[in-house]
This record gives structure tokens, sequence and C-alpha cells, in this order.
């Protein structure tokens, strides 16, 4: 399917007659690029197509619960008094070698009976047969559950996004999708067959039995959706109460409730703290009362211990100076007796005065007057006692700052505890939140035990039904009708359960390689898994290990989503073009970029783009016009003090 051209006649903010050529270009010109401020006309375009497609059974974003003469009237703009839709596609058919054009015309007045009046051409022709059945036609050609997984917005996939599990109408439009409504309709078509066989053979009171088995089994499925209803009515009240739950946790945290729930806990450290911060000091004054004062004139007891040292010396070179002398004597008297030549002996004699003169000359005061033991009682604690209690009061220092730092971080702490009144209104406002979510929780786990044991029920009328029909039913023909409508039946459930893991395990291979195709992180995601009965999605990494969805920012959620509604196209099968309002929503410049270059030109053969200057802004139309994506550019011009808008060529920039 191709769509040609879109015409709006006063449909909405379009006065007049407003014409948009959407066909693609050639090759890779796939986008049609249709930009528009907020409140200009985007999403007005888009229901018009879904109306042009769909009339009254369209899923028009502005209807809400009017009705659909109402809804029609409210449509057509303020200065005129009829509105005109007309839709032209290309669908080939049967295989055909040329396409079939289809136009769809919808005009209706002000002073409608509830209906519009629908004309449908073909090839240029009116086909009035086509027009009393194209309900049923259009379906053929793109079904109403589907239509959303091509005709999309923002708000959608940021629905889509956000919740864990798809909406009903997205899983209806899935099963519908994949094909997995057929196997049901079968099975509902035999039951009806069954039902019929069964009441045409039995006799009066069998008929009555079984009518009343039936009628048992219509309020057993009545009540079961009742049921239905009320447990999916708790889920948005259980999401109300856990966010506010979420907030009151919130509120109790920033307003001080956890600082003063742990007051008695923190005001018993910092009395640790304190007597450990005591305990250091009484160190540090016994250690003070020692050696480690000197340290105050250790420079000047530096000096002393030299003067000390050169005293010390002097006192040995006294000692020796004597006993030098008196051995120069005795060498005098022994080379006097060797009978030398005078002249050696005075030679002798001048040289050992010359020694004891040196000596003599380096006799220096003695200031001090210090001994050997107390010069070695000086250097020992110069050099051992006080380093090491230095090193003592340095760590008992350090160890006495550590506990001041804690005092003064718990004392801060402290300071910001809520007050006794306000802490037990933030606990009140918890633990009432807390009995909210427990209740609410309570009554989903009661309504899913009652739909469980509803299900139960039914099955057992069922069986008993089918029971029935075994003993009632005495033709053997229609004996083995039945035997064989419930083999097929018992088939059918194995045919439907292969069949959704084999197209589920396939969409899982389209949505992950979409899903990686468009993410940045090529390393935070290895697979999508999608749940065969709730159709969730779960992510795990490259060792097999769950991602939680909350690890994914919201550009990646958005991704997400996408890469489902992408994966659901591709799985289809189906040729048909896909609509995008508002496509860039909570996406970061690098998602931006991934989404440009690698899913608008291959999202499908033809590619609506409806956005604001903001979403697809200057830099990313020159990415997707450098890559030839681009075959049409509209402008949707809002005058807001005409609430008028004028469709212009080209785009913002």
């Amino acid at each position: 399917m191709i769509f040609q051209e879109l015409v709006l006649e006063n449909f909405g903010p379009y006065k007049g007659r407003q014409v948009f050529n959407l066909r693609p270009g050639e090759e890779q010109q796939t986008i049609i690029l249709l930009g528009g401020m907020n409140g200009g006309g985007k999403t007005t375009l888009m229901d018009a197509i879904r109306l042009a497609l769909y009339g009254h059974r369209a899923p028009c974003s502005t209807r809400g619960n009017l009705s659909y003469a109402e809804f029609l009237r409210q449509c057509i703009n303020r200065q005129a008094q009829d509105a005109t839709i007309e839709l032209s596609f290309q669908q080939t058919l049967n295989n055909e070698p040329q396409p079939t054009e289809f136009r769809i015309c919808r005009t209706w007045t002000e002073q409608i009976n509830g209906r519009d009046t629908l004309n449908i051409l073909t090839n240029g022709e009116i086909a009035p047969d086509l027009a009393q059945k194209w309900d049923e036609r259009i379906e053929d050609l793109l079904p109403l559950g589907i239509s959303r997984l091509f005709l999309f917005d923002g708000e959608q996939v940021g629905e889509l996004a956000d919740q864990d599990t798809p909406p009903q109408s997205v899983i209806s439009a899935m099963r519908s999708l994949l094909g997995l409504e057929l196997p049901d309709r079968l099975s509902a078509d035999l039951d009806v067959l069954t039902s019929r066989k069964r009441k045409a053979l039995a006799t009066a009171q069998e008929q009555a039995q079984l009518i009343d088995l039936e009628n048992r089994l219509k309020s057993q499925e009545k009540e079961r959706i009742n049921l239905f209803n009320k447990k999916s009515a708790i889920q948005p009240k259980l999401d109300r109460a856990e966010e506010k739950l979420r907030q009151a946790e919130e509120r109790f945290l920033s307003e001080g409730g956890k600082i003063a729930a742990e007051q008695t806990q923190q005001e018993r450290q910092l009395q640790e703290a304190r007597d450990n911060a005591d305990a250091h000091r009484a160190a540090l004054r016994e250690i003070a009362s020692g050696v480690l004062p000197l340290a105050l004139i250790q420079p000047l007891l530096q000096q002393a211990e030299a003067q000390a040292q050169q005293d010390v010396r002097q006192q040995q070179r006294s000692v020796a100076k004597e006993l030098l002398e008196e051995r120069s004597q005795k060498l005098l008297q022994f080379v006097k007796s060797l009978d030398l030549e005078t002249k050696k002996v005075k030679q002798i004699q001048s040289f050992l005065a010359k020694q004891d003169k040196a000596i003599a000359q380096e006799t220096v005061e003695n200031w001090l007057g210090v001994d050997v033991d107390t010069l070695h009682q000086l250097t020992n604690t110069l050099q051992y006692a006080l380093p090491h209690q230095l090193q003592v009061a340095a760590e008992q220092l350090k160890q006495l700052q550590a506990c001041q730092e804690e005092i003064e971080t718990i004392e801060r702490y402290l300071a910001t505890a809520a007050p006794p009144e306000i802490y037990a209104k933030l606990v009140q406002q918890v633990r009432q939140a807390q009995t909210e979510v427990v209740t609410l929780k309570a009554d989903r786990e009661h309504s899913q035990r009652l739909l469980e044991q509803a299900q139960q029920t039914i099955d057992r009328t069922k069986q008993e039904l089918m029971d029935y029909g075994k003993l009632a039913i005495d033709l053997k023909n229609d004996e083995h009708m039945l035997g064989a409508i419930a083999k097929v039946q018992d088939t059918l459930k194995v045919f439907q359960q292969k069949l959704k893991l084999r197209k589920l395990n396939q969409l899982e291979t389209l949505v992950t390689e979409c899903f990686l195709y468009l993410l940045h992180k090529s390393n935070l995601v290895h697979r999508v898994q999608i749940d065969t009965e709730t159709f969730s999605l779960s992510l795990f990494d490259y060792e097999g290990q769950p991602v939680p969805k909350h690890r994914l920012s919201a550009g990646e959620k958005q991704l997400l989503a996408i890469s489902l509604l992408w994966g659901l196209a591709r799985a289809s099968g189906r040729q048909l073009p896909v609509a995008i309002d508002t496509p860039l929503g909570r996406l970061d410049s690098s998602h931006r970029a991934n989404l440009v270059d690698r899913y608008f030109p291959h999202a499908s053969h033809q590619v609506l783009l409806l956005s604001t200057d903001t979403e697809i802004s200057k830099a990313e139309v020159k990415r997707l016009r450098e890559n030839g994506a681009i075959a049409r550019e509209y402008l949707l011009k809002h005058d807001s003090a005409l609430q008028q808008t004028e469709v212009k060529l080209g785009y913002f920039c």
C-alpha cells in the first residue's frame, strides 16, 4: 500500500481545499516530512487519515466519548458548514501486474444525522457496491486492529515505553498482526458447531439440559469478565498508591525523617567519637610529660650535642698530649743514644717540637664541661627517644583529628534531623501509604484467585458440557464428529502454542536486531525476550543476566518501543506505510541521530513524519537531505489569530 494524496477541505484548522502529495520519491526517498508547531494541525492530519480509512470506527485522538455525529460536527472548520476528506492510495491485489488505485471521499455537513457520505473510486471509477461494504474491505487491506502499529504518535510510543506490559490494544494488534487470533477464531467456530450439532440431535429434555448448561456457562463467562475488569481496575489504583508511597519515602528522606529515626544510634556514635577524642588527648598529655617538649628546642639541643662532642674530644686531646710529650722525651733520649749526627738529631728534635706545638694549638676552651656519659644520654635523646615520641604524638594527633572530623560530621548530620512532631507526621504518611499499597496488592491477589477459580469453574462446565454431549448423543456419525472436534480442539491448542512460540521467537529476533541497530550502547543489551502470555519485554546482557528496564534511560525506553513497532511491521510481511507524529520526544542527540539515520529512512517504503522544529531540527533535516531520504517537505503554517492552518511547501529550515 502507498498513500498517494490527501485532500482536506474545511477540516479542523484547514480552511478551504488543502492538498498533500504523499507519493514517495525514487530509490531511497521514502520520507514525507511535515513540519508544524504544537497546535498547528499535525495530529489533525493523522486523524484525517484514520477517519478516511475507518469512518465511525476510527481511533481519532480528539474524539473521546463524543458520538460520531458530534465528532464530525466539531471537525468542521469554524468558518464553514461542510467538510471533506479525500485519501487515495495504491494497492496491489492478487499479484496483479498493475496496482489498483483507491480513492476514499468522505463528506458531511453541520446538519448531519450521524452519518457521513462515503464514495469509493477504484482507478477513477465510482464503486457504489464497494462503498457499502467498505468496512469489510479495508479490514483486508489495512485492518483496524493493526493500524495503530503503522499509524502512531510519540505519545503512544511514550506510553508503550513507560509500561512494563503493553496495553491490551497493542497486545490485540500484535496477536492480529502475527496471525495468533486465527486459532482462537477457529476454536470458537468449532465450539459453535459443536453446540449446534448437540442441539440438533438432542431430545427436548436433553436440549433443556444443554440450554441450562450453556446459560450457566454464559453466566460464568460474564462473571469472569466482571472479575477481570475488577482486577484491571485495581492496577491503576495500585500504581498511584505506589507512586504516593515513593513520594512519601522521598519526603521522609529529604525532610530529615531518616535522620530522626537514626538519632539514637547517631548520638551513641557521637559519644563514642567524643570518648575516643578524649582518650587521644589524654595520651597526648602523657606523651607531653616526657621528652616531647624538648622538640621545641631541638635545634639548640643539636648545637649542644655538637659542642659536647668537641668538649669530649678536647678532654681526650689533653690526656693524649701528656702521653705524647712523655713519649717524645723518651724518643729523643733514644735517638741521642744512637750516636747519630748532631744535625739529624736536631732535625728530629725540631720535628717533634712542631708536632707538640700543633697539638697545643688545637686546644679549645671547654664550655659545657660534659663527660662521655652525658654526651651519650644527649645523643640517645636526640636520635631515638625524641623521634619516637614525635612519631607517637603525630599518630595520636592524626587519630584525634579523625575523631574531631567524625564528631563534626555526626553533629551536622544530626542538625538536619526532623523535629519530633514533623518526624511523627512523616512516619504516619509513609505508614498510611504502605498500608494502602499492601491493601491494594492483597485485593489484586484476591481478585486473581477469584479469577482463577472462575476460570476453573468455566473449564469444569465446558468439560461437563462435552461429557454430556458424549453421553447424550447416540448416533455414531455424530459421536464421531463430536470426538473429532474434541481432538481438533486439542490439536489446535498445541498448534496455537507452537505457532505463538515460533512467531514470538521470530519477533524477538527482529526486535533485538532493530533495538541494537538503533541503540548506540552496543554492549548494554544482547537479547530481547517477549513473554508468551503478557507480551511484556525482558532484556538480557551478553552473560545472559537480566537487564532491569529501569536501567534504561527515557530515550532508550522509547527506542525499545519503536523497535517493537518496527519489528512487528517487519514480522507482518505487509507493505504498509508508516506515519509517525512527534517522533523524537525524550531522545538525546545521540539517539536522535541513530533514529534519523537508521530508522526513518528504512521504517517502510513510505514514511510520513510529522514534527515540530525542535524535534526534527536543522541538523536532523540536513542529515536526512544529505542521505537522500526526503521525497517531499511541507510546512503547516498556523495563524493563531484566525485559528487557521495553511499548507506550504518546504520545512522550517
